[in-house]
């Protein structure tokens, strides 16, 4: 009896111990704020303050997470705020302190705002005071918010991306896709990552039982995957197509980008035949430019296994890309535009625009924009395209078309110019049928677009860089009237160091999905990953790539010979030569390898065998332009002039383009052929006018021969390109630095001088005398004395004694005469 006494005496005490606790973490802060705001009146002078989100009118869903109110609050004598929340069921409200300029409710809280607030407007006030006199308010703002009825009632599945957009295409393997519900706190779970390949654009068939994704697999990169949603899935060469496989014997590229899975899930629709845009651009927040320049649509039947163009979508004079089924599978809308003239394109080959080709749309210089088309799809027979009213010849591009499931609406996205990434693109929403064109509510202060609706049509959710380059995800409510409410962040969506683009809603529950495993990788997708890194001398990440390849696969003979290739480029020439037998070995009619191994047994000395592997490599393969330069190389060594120009004359002729004449150039400038070098560098121009290297190279053969004026045009050329090149700054530096002929070459030659050190860390010989001298010339002595002084210390570190030594004259000079000799 005593212990249960005291047992129910200890469980009473417990109760009123939490129940103190509860209360005094739900209430005291209530009550401290209602005490401070009963000083409020609304005669009291107060300056605005900015509440940042949630925005005025905006519409939460009921299964949301607790926001993060935020303000700005210029008035310097605001240091602390209370939010006070009014309810239309009654006169009771809620009050809250903050001594920041934020304030997110606590879950318990929230759940009582929303409740209080479905259907109906919660009046919010902030004011701000000061914690030494909490009688006055100094500033305050209102606003008010409701919540909806309408649940959300999906999941979202979305791709998570580094950036630039340079470093993801680099290593794909870091991005990763995520799926959960907007009602969790925690950040979605990821549900497949490490692909070593591309993956891109998404879709799912309206009862969310199909997923099509675009993966770049087998070195195709028209490649699709179709899946069928199960908890644990695996992407394998069983499910992948290919869009390649459209009129294949046509030996026309297609990279079949924006696939999209029929609602029925019985077929699928992408551009075929199609070249693109996409390149990298220097800018973090839109560090692509991605839109296709050709293209037709062709349709794939999952039971027939066939391929078929769309008949009213397969004009070649235009680009009809980025298509979308209507909700019942009748109608497909399609972005459209004139196609660009291939012939005007100098890349000939591949299905990406050269950063070359693109140039004129990376500066802005021509516009390319689309006009939003509708076609029936009649069971693939397809019909007229139609343009839709208020989404075409608006004199901007539409593009990005999506139906609400009810089939009510559609959403797009329009821009100035261009498609997807873009700045300047908002939201517009209109009747299904076409009509007017009404711009969204909910539209951000930068890039709305990859929108997607909710399977009940209730909620949209769109992708933003209205906070952060870091692209995040929200949503809006869409009512009767196709009305929007100001956007709803989903904060816990996104790391902040990814993007999170492509949302999708699917129609399952968020434990229908929990892995993405892909199992179609082998030796040749790592192969093709060390090639992508060695486009950007990235030789660990590279390396690693080919030992995956031949832990797969030990026999494949190219991984050999991309080994060969990085080791060559890391300077380790023995190691490179293991590497390069070994593919001989595997495959000894490959004239590249062959052609190779002789190159690299030459540079050791090891000259008879050389010649025969550089010899045996030309006969192998005499279409092959690198193998006729490696022994054009060795004949050069062996002053076998005429030879080597014969084969140098044939890789011109198998590869004429302006790597080939830049490649040629360098080689016989290193063999002092000075004349023939020249007439290659200006044909590798003439080629492509934007070779810089070449720019750069010529510039520095004609100072060398005294032809100063002409070199000059071509090192500003170079720098017009990339202003940022050290070895034309340096040039063009040099050259002003001895011309005296001109007024302001002074203030010039320093600017480049002190741009060149700035860029090189001062941690460079070359640029530090060159500053010396511009600083020289223009008679800042003591700025002169003081780059000295860092030239001797680091030349001394180089062990380069003999500029030391003048060094140390000079600034001799400078603190004995007062001048400063100038260090050539």
């Amino acid at each position: 009896m005593f212990k249960s006494t005291k047992f129910l005496l200890t469980a009473v005490v417990f109760v009123i111990i939490v129940s103190a606790v509860l209360y005094f973490y739900l209430r005291p802060q209530t009550f401290a704020a209602d005490e401070i705001l009963s000083e409020y009146n609304e005669d009291q002078n107060c300056t605005s303050l900015v509440i940042n989100y949630p925005k005025d009118g905006t519409i939460f869903p009921p299964e949301i997470i607790p926001p993060k109110f935020d303000w700005k609050d210029d008035n310097p004598k605001s240091n602390c705020w209370v939010i006070s929340i009014h309810f239309q069921d009654s006169t009771q409200s809620m009050s809250f302190l903050s001594n920041a300029k934020e304030w997110t409710p606590t879950d318990e809280q929230w759940a009582i705002i929303k409740g209080r607030s479905i259907e109906k407007k919660a009046g919010i006030k902030i004011l701000g005071f000061n914690e030494n006199g909490p009688n006055k308010f100094y500033s305050k703002a209102d606003m008010s918010i409701s919540t909806s009825k309408d649940s959300v009632g999906a999941p979202i599945f979305y791709r998570e991306v580094n950036l630039p957009f340079k470093d993801a295409v680099k290593d794909p393997s870091r991005i990763r896709w995520r799926f959960g519900d907007v009602s969790s706190k925690e950040q979605p779970p990821v549900v497949l990552d490490s692909l070593p390949v591309c993956g891109n654009c998404h879709s799912f068939s309206n009862d969310g039982s199909l997923l099509g994704m675009d993966v770049d697999y087998a070195n195709d990169k028209g490649s699709f995957g179709l899946v069928h949603i199960a908890k644990e899935m695996k992407l394998t060469k069983d499910n992948i197509i290919t869009w390649s496989d459209y009129k294949r014997e046509d030996k026309e590229l297609t990279f079949g980008l924006l696939s999209q899975v029929s609602p029925d899930g019985k077929y699928a629709v992408s551009t075929v035949k199609d070249r693109s845009v996409f390149v990298p651009v220097d800018n973090l927040a839109f560090s692509q430019l991605f839109f296709p320049v050709k293209g037709i649509l062709a349709v794939y039947s999952m039971e027939n296994k066939t391929y078929n163009a769309l008949p009213g979508a397969d004009d070649k004079k235009y680009v009809q890309s980025n298509p979308e089924w209507s909700p019942d599978g009748k109608y497909i809308i399609f972005s459209r535009s004139k196609a660009i003239p291939m012939e005007s394109i100098k890349n000939k080959g591949g299905v990406l625009l050269t950063v070359d080709d693109c140039r004129q749309f990376i500066n802005r210089d021509s516009l390319f924009k689309f006009d939003l088309y509708r076609i029936p799809f009649n069971d693939g027979k397809g019909g007229k395209a139609e343009p839709i009213p208020g989404a075409s010849n608006n004199g901007m591009s539409n593009y990005f078309a999506k139906y609400s499931p009810d089939g009510k609406w559609m959403v797009f996205t329009q821009a100035e110019s261009f498609m997807l990434l873009q700045k300047d693109s908002e939201l517009y929403i209109m009747p299904a049928d076409g009509g007017e064109a009404r711009r969204m509510d909910c539209n951000t202060t930068q890039m709305n677009s990859w929108h997607s609706w909710s399977p009940n049509s209730k909620w949209l959710v769109f992708a933003s860089k209205a906070n952060t380059p870091f692209t995040q995800l929200f949503i809006t409510h869409i009512d009767e009237d196709g009305n929007s409410s100001p956007a709803v962040l989903l904060s816990q969506f996104t790391a902040p160091d990814r993007a999170a683009n492509i949302p999708e809603f699917v129609n399952v529950k968020s434990d229908d999905i929990k892995e993405i495993r892909e199992q179609f990788i082998d030796d040749n997708s790592y192969l093709r990953t060390a090639q992508e890194h060695m486009r950007t001398n990235d030789y660990i990440n590279a390396e690693a790539a080919c030992l995956k390849a031949l832990k797969i696969n030990h026999g494949n003979w190219e991984v050999h010979l991309e080994m060969a290739i990085i080791r060559d480029e890391q300077g380790r020439t023995d190691e490179a030569i293991k590497f390069c037998r070994e593919a001989v070995k595997i495959n000894p009619k490959d004239g590249d390898a062959n052609s190779m191994l002789g190159s690299l047994l030459w540079k050791t000395g090891k000259r008879d065998e050389a010649m025969t592997y550089l010899t045996g490599g030309v006969n192998l393969d005499p279409g092959n332009a690198n193998s006729q330069i490696r022994l054009s190389e060795a004949l050069l060594d062996r002053e076998e002039i005429e030879k080597a120009i014969t084969h140098l004359a044939q890789a011109e002729r198998l590869k004429p383009d302006h790597r080939t004449y830049r490649h040629i150039a360098d080689i016989m400038l290193q063999h002092g052929q000075i004349d023939y070098a020249v007439e290659r560098y200006k044909k590798a121009i003439k080629a492509e006018p934007n070779d810089i290297m070449a720019l750069n190279n010529l510039a520095s053969i004609l100072v060398q021969t005294g032809k100063t004026k002409q070199a000059e045009i071509y090192f500003r050329k170079a720098l017009e390109i990339n202003s940022d090149l050290v070895q034309a700054i340096t040039g063009l530096g040099k050259i002003l630095v001895a011309d005296n002929s001109r007024a302001g070459n002074s203030d010039e030659a320093i600017a480049l001088a002190e741009k060149a050190c700035r860029l090189t860390n001062n941690n460079d010989l070359e640029t530090l005398t060159l500053l010396i001298s511009a600083y020289a010339k223009g008679g800042r002595n003591d700025e002169a004395m003081k780059t000295a002084t860092i030239a001797l210390e680091l030349a001394r570190e180089n062990g380069q004694t003999q500029l030391a030594a003048i060094l140390e004259k000079s600034i001799e000079f400078y603190n004995l005469n007062k001048s400063v000799k100038v260090v050539n």
